[in-house]
């Protein structure tokens, strides 16, 4: 019998020596692909056009709000509808025994579960410089300099009922896995330089390349018609007729450049 649980727990370890070796992988595999590649860099101190930042309003539920949302099973993480429920006051009277009610709130985007978040650092290009060196007699060296003013935009990538409600929850989310400047519209202006400079040898043409990263968030939202339900003297809320729907959206990374540097 001994001999037996020896040879099962013997298994048991052999099995989960590869799933951990694997979750330990795809964690440095995620780590690795939020990291900021070389070749792209930060423009906030030169950059001659002032981004805002896009901070989201925090909202906290008050003691009641945090009461009635924790008594159902569906997640409520949508800063609007939280909101709403904050100021919305509804008190039956103490004496109303017997009395029920339904109250009909609206169809809202309940939370947001994302599934993937990558980064692509060439999503726009913004800008391209050129020196062309093919007669010259020596060495010469060449600068990012932005010719034009470039607003770039995010956006979601399909149409959804509630779609700023959807914005707030997916850049939330992408902030919460990237310690980076999101917002879904950022501004490269004209005449931004950068120190870091490209040599251009002789009988050689340079081109260098500058394009705006943007973050790719895809995921799910949970919609539900939302209702205040009163028996008495007590509420609650009532969530009916939930549906989910795929959902992406890109979210430029703010005073961020990435560049492409080419010799013919």
């Amino acid at each position: 019998m001994n001999k037996q649980l020896y040879i099962m727990v013997l298994m048991a370890l052999v099995l989960l020596i590869p799933v951990n070796g694997l979750a330990e992988e795809k964690e440095e595999k995620d780590d690795d692909a939020f990291e900021v590649p070389s070749h792209v860099l930060n423009i906030s101190k030169e950059n001659t056009y002032p981004n805002s930042t896009e901070d989201q309003e925090v909202v906290e539920p008050s003691e009641l709000t945090k009461e009635l949302i924790d008594g159902v099973d569906i997640p409520i993480e949508n800063p609007d509808l939280i909101k709403t429920l904050n100021e919305t006051s509804i008190n039956p009277s103490p004496i109303s025994f017997g009395y029920r009610g339904m109250v009909y709130i609206g169809r809202w985007p309940l939370n947001y579960k994302s599934d993937e978040t990558n980064i692509n650092w060439e999503y726009q290009k913004i800008n391209s410089n050129e020196l062309n060196n093919i007669g010259g007699e020596s060495d010469q060296k060449m600068q990012y300099n932005q010719q034009e003013k470039k607003e770039i935009k995010g956006a979601l990538t399909n149409k959804i009922a509630n779609p700023d409600d959807i914005k707030k929850m997916m850049l939330l989310q992408a902030k919460d896995k990237i310690d980076l400047p999101l917002a879904y519209t950022t501004v490269i202006g004209q005449n931004t330089e950068k120190e870091n400079s490209y040599n251009v040898p002789v009988k050689k043409h340079g081109e260098l390349k500058a394009y705006a990263p943007a973050v790719n968030e895809r995921g799910q939202v949970t919609f539900g018609e939302v209702y205040f339900q009163l028996k008495g003297n007590k509420k609650s809320i009532v969530i009916q007729n939930v549906t989910k729907q795929g959902i992406g959206a890109w979210i430029p990374v703010q005073d961020h450049v990435s560049f492409s540097f080419q010799l013919q």
